[in-house]
Parts: structure tokens; C-alpha cells; sequence
């Protein structure tokens, strides 16, 4: 017996370790890599790309967000393809199916605009401005941050809203969902949850593999040195 109980207090450091080590790796991880652990289904590749975006945004005066949306149109429209991240905490909050728009696409969305009346989703990232009530409810205002690419967003009233063309039914039998006169529609159930975890200037990176944006984004071209820095004020104010 006493054998035994030498042999826990002995051992005792290393069980403290090993219940220590997830906090320490959690810890340790980048904001991808943490956010891409947490959904699973979406591709690190993209979160990583909306993360690196969204911190380039606070480098260049941007003030910071607590709140992340990405969007993956590369993916087709009956699977969920839009991700809501509290970026402090780390936490998903959402994980949801989302409309393009009707001249992007059927079932996959493969053609984005930023002109007025094309019908079209835009690509690229956003910062999300006040609510208002239209003729698809409570709805969420979007400015779009790239010229050329997602610009003139306010003016096409590119806004998240509830639709009831975005259900999983719809998915299930006909291959997609409905879509949209370019706006990044959710279900009407979670919509008025959804767009208070985002309103107040939170961030919205819409991914499609176009190379040209890719290669030409300036919130894609932030130097590591610079990326750190913002991630470590995240840390900071999570506590971590």
C-alpha cells in the first residue's frame, strides 16, 4: 500500500503534464490552425487565407474584430460552406449552408461580379457595418474592402439575410439550394443569431480559388513579421 502510494506521488508530475499538454498545444496553435481544427469540413487552406486576410486588415488601420465569417464558395451551395468563429475565444459559433448568387452559378458557384445589378456574388473581404429591416427581414449591411473586387457591395446592397430558398431540404432533393440576387443568404431560422454575432464591424472573407484575386489582394500580402504581431494581441485579450 505504501509502495503503491510512493509510486503516485512519484508519478503525479508526469499525469500533471500530460493533463497539462492540450491546454499547451491549444495555446500554442496559430488562429488557423486553431479555427481549422474546429470545422473539420472546411478547408485549412481557406481558413488560414481568411485569417491571414482579416489580421492584414488590422495592420493597415483596421480596427479589430472579434468575429469571423468564411465563406467557401468553392464548395457547392448544398453543403454548408459558411463558418462563424469567435476569433478571441476560439469557438465556431455557426457552421451553415449559405446562397450565391443566381447568375454565379447553379448548383456551384464558378462566376463573381462587383457591378451593380449582375446578380452575382462578390469574392474577396468584408467588414460588416449596422442592420436594418428590408424586404428580407433583419438584414446586415456589408462594406466591401477591395477595390475592383468587392467595392461596391453597399451600393448593390449585398447583405446577409434569412431566405427560405436556403434549407436543407431544398439541398437533399434537388441538388442545391436557391440562390440570390448576390447576397450570401442563411437559413431564416438562424439568420437574426447569425447576423448579431457579426454586426459592429466584424469580418466576412469570401473564398473562391480566381487566381488573379489571389494573387493581387493586398490583404493576402502581409508579411509574417506584421501577422504576428496582430495575432499576438489576440492572444493577449483571449488570456491565453
Amino acid at each position: 500500500m505504501i509502495r503503491s502510494f510512493r509510486t503516485l506521488l512519484a508519478s503525479a508530475p508526469l499525469v500533471g503534464a500530460l493533463f497539462f499538454l492540450p491546454a499547451q498545444a491549444h495555446a500554442a496553435d496559430s488562429l488557423g490552425e486553431a479555427l481549422a481544427h474546429l470545422a473539420p469540413s472546411a478547408d485549412p487552406k481557406v481558413i488560414d487565407l481568411a485569417v491571414k486576410a482579416a489580421e492584414c486588415a488590422q495592420t493597415q488601420g483596421g480596427a479589430p474584430s472579434d468575429r469571423l465569417a468564411v465563406i467557401d464558395y468553392s464548395k457547392p451551395s448544398s453543403q454548408p460552406r459558411l463558418w462563424v468563429f469567435d476569433t478571441v475565444n476560439r469557438k465556431l459559433l455557426f457552421q451553415e449552408l449559405v446562397a450565391h448568387g443566381k447568375n454565379s452559378g447553379d448548383a456551384n458557384a464558378t462566376r463573381f461580379s462587383n457591378a451593380p445589378e449582375s446578380l452575382a456574388s462578390s469574392i474577396g473581404l468584408f467588414r460588416t457595418s449596422d442592420t436594418y429591416m428590408g424586404k428580407n427581414g433583419y438584414s446586415l449591411r456589408m462594406s466591401g474592402l477591395e477595390p475592383g473586387v468587392n467595392d461596391q457591395a453597399l451600393a448593390r446592397a449585398i447583405v446577409i439575410h434569412g431566405a427560405a430558398y436556403v434549407n436543407e431540404a431544398m439541398a437533399k432533393v434537388a441538388g442545391r439550394i436557391g440562390r440570390s440576387w448576390g447576397c450570401p443568404a442563411v437559413r431564416t431560422a438562424i439568420a437574426h443569431k447569425l447576423i448579431d454575432a457579426l454586426k459592429g464591424g466584424q469580418m466576412v472573407f469570401s473564398y473562391y480559388p480566381d487566381q488573379r484575386w489571389l494573387a493581387s489582394s493586398h490583404y493576402l500580402k502581409c508579411s509574417n513579421g506584421q501577422l504576428a504581431k496582430v495575432e499576438a494581441n489576440t492572444v493577449a485579450r483571449a488570456g491565453i
